[in-house]
């Protein structure tokens, strides 16, 4: 559906101003017939649902029993600072009023005013990638002084305000404020919102993409803002929104007063609680695992886990299992943020409103007491921007708990094999994620204390922050090395079929460059947005890296490129780095480059490469499911 895109330049817009009457291409309903009556219903009904809504937000349906091609479905949502819910209705009662004057008989309509907006169709709200309701509106002036420096920090600005908007739990809606008087900038206020009834990801990535929009000009401008249906932002040099900012940012150089915490003007001076919300799935356990494991890993680690006695309790307390089977309903379906081969994962939050992302090992995972303690003792101990961070575990028979930083675009898989999402992903971004992906890698290895191999990098293990920075998560397949040592065997070959080198599939040889082998794996599937076991054939390559390698060495490359990267001016990045993915996934480990080599690779766009050498192909089974695998033959692929 497309509707009528108006960009304008015009100075800011008092509040409560007509913006933009878009008028779609959904066709004309009949006068006087089915379509206007159900439309006429709306513009009674919608106004009162709401003002009379708690977010001041309303979708609702209006049809005849036996005529569905002319029901109508309409939306309506009123700015998060307005506090008189008559506003909000008088709002939307005259954007129907308007609808009909600006847009007679069409069955789409979208009416943006300062204060609320609203969409009526003959189909549903469109999704967040949906471009039919995009509205710009930006003042002539430009801010003055550095361009590259005002443009950061108008861009810091926004993406502080969108950040804050998609976890606020009430109404999407954010404010914020940027002191930069100190620094020859003029004070900015912003103000982002979503659609309350999106979930926090999609409102992030909605925000995310409108700020994108964004360019060198625009940027600079002294006020502006982009609506979409979904989502919207604003800034300005003046103060243009009610009630105290959410949140106030300071731009590089300048040292403004904190802003006074909300929670704690709430609550005064009492003691913030470490007790998780009971209304939030896996919250009520969280407290006691908190208490009972955080930052106790001593040479008793074992014992205490094993006997129950955490955290000072006596022995053979079964405190935990009280708590567990009090709250057990609170690990449902609706707080499930995903599930992998150890167990589920849920979003949790404390009394102070940070979240957290839980994970629940199941009993018939695999994942021991070994396993658990590995993880918990290896990611205590390693700190690095790309990998994620944990809050704190818990341990009694059977039942273990990860507590995890919130990560709130969940994992790379979610967007590079969803023909959808990917959208959101540019070559700017993908490339932005694999050279995280590569330094935190290059830490493990090199520059943590510890010498630390992976063993399970995938996608499903790569997790997205709020800016898209990738994460390296799940370390309980991980090795640990003196620095002295190189290189181990086993005979317990674990992980995931499709991202292990050969060497350790076949032969149970692991070392660093078995991280560099899936390294490789995953930046093929970035840039062709495949899975490397999405294949369905053996006779000429059995899987995504043979396919990749026949192309090279076709000199057919782009082929292998993901069709919305293409046509791209970014053609020299994405052929350097497929070259250096071939040179990862090399079949011989010595042939392989380190993480230190391929960071300066990614990072020097003069360096001279290697030609790659023919990539590996192993003789196993290739599925597309994240569950460890260990055997197989090449025959068959699986989808």
């Amino acid at each position: 559906m497309v509707g009528v895109l108006l960009l304008l330049n015009l100075m800011p817009l008092a509040a409560g101003e007509l913006l933009a009457q878009l008028c779609g291409d959904g066709g004309n309903y009949t006068a006087n017939g089915i379509y206007q009556s159900n439309l006429a219903r709306l513009a009674v009904t919608l106004p009162i649902n709401a003002s009379s809504s708690p977010e001041l937000f309303a979708t609702d349906t209006a049809r005849q029993e036996g005529t569905p091609d002319d029901a109508v479905h309409a939306l309506a949502l009123c700015r998060g600072d307005v506090t008189n819910a008559t506003a909000c209705g008088a709002c939307v009662a005259a954007s129907f009023q308007d609808a009909r004057r600006a847009c007679p008989n069409d069955k789409l309509a979208t009416i943006f005013y300062d204060d609320c907006l609203l969409r009526f169709a003959a189909d549903t709200p469109p999704s967040i990638t949906e471009n039919g309701t995009l509205f710009q509106a930006w003042n002539r002036r430009n801010i003055s002084g550095d361009a590259a420096v005002v443009a950061g920090d108008v861009r810091r600005l926004l993406a502080e305000t969108a950040r804050a908007a998609s976890t606020s739990t009430a109404r999407r809606f954010a404010t914020g404020f940027m002191d930069a008087s100190s620094v020859s900038i003029p004070t900015l206020y912003s103000l982002a919102q979503c659609t309350p009834d999106l979930p926090a990801g999609d409102c992030l990535l909605c925000l995310q993409r409108l700020i994108a929009m964004m360019n060198s000009t625009t940027s600079v401008r002294l006020g502006g803002r982009i609506l979409l249906l979904r989502c919207n932002f604003r800034f300005e040099a003046f103060v243009f929104y009610a009630g105290e900012p959410t949140l106030r940012v300071s731009p590089p150089g300048a040292t403004p007063p904190p802003v006074p915490d909300p929670m704690a003007r709430t609550n005064g001076n009492k003691r913030k609680s470490w007790v998780v919300a009971a209304a939030v799935a896996p919250v009520a356990a969280l407290a006691f695992c908190l208490i009972v494991c955080y930052c106790r890993w001593s040479r008793r680690l074992r014992k205490d886990y094993e006997e129950g006695a955490l955290g000072g309790f006596k022995k053979g307390t079964n405190l935990f299992a009280k708590w567990k089977e009090r709250f057990q309903s609170n690990f449902s379906d609706e707080n499930k943020l995903g599930e992998g081969g150890f167990g589920p994962v849920y979003k949790g939050l404390f009394s102070d409103e940070l979240e957290i992302a839980v994970k629940r090992l199941a009993s018939h995972s695999g994942q021991g007491l070994i396993e658990f303690k590995n993880e918990v003792q290896l990611i205590a101990k390693l700190q690095h921007r790309n990998l994620v961070r944990l809050f704190g575990c818990c341990s009694q028979g059977e039942e273990k708990i990860l507590v995890y930083e919130y990560l709130p675009n969940k994992s790379l898989d979610f967007y590079i094999f969803d023909e959808n999402r990917k959208s959101f992903l540019d070559w700017n971004k993908r490339l932005a994620i694999i050279e995280g992906i590569a330094q935190g890698l290059l830490y493990l290895h090199k520059h943590s204390r510890l010498r630390v191999i992976h063993r399970d990098l995938k996608p499903s293990n790569i997790l997205l922050d709020s800016e898209m920075n990738p994460k390296i998560s799940d370390f309980g397949l991980a090795k640990i090395f003196s620095s002295n040592i190189n290189e181990g065997t086993t005979r317990r070959v674990v992980g995931t079929y499709g991202y292990m080198a050969p060497e350790y599939a076949s032969e149970g040889l692991f070392s660093p460059k078995s991280d560099v082998f899936s390294f490789g794996v995953i930046i093929v599937e970035i840039v062709s947005g495949k899975r490397n076991a999405s294949l369905h054939q053996c006779e000429d390559f059995i899987n995504l890296i043979g396919y990749a390698w026949q192309l090279w060495a076709e000199e057919r490359w782009l082929e292998l490129v993901d069709a919305s990267l293409v046509p791209n001016s970014q053609s020299p990045s994405l052929m350097r780095c497929i070259n250096i993915a071939l040179l990862c996934v090399q079949e011989n480990a010595v042939d392989r480059p380190t993480m230190s080599d391929v960071v300066a690779m990614l990072s020097s766009e003069s360096m001279v490469l290697d030609g790659p050498k023919h990539p590996a192909y192993f003789n196993v089974r290739v599925t597309n499911n994240d569950e460890p695998s260990t055997t197989g033959t090449c025959s068959t692929i699986n989808v």
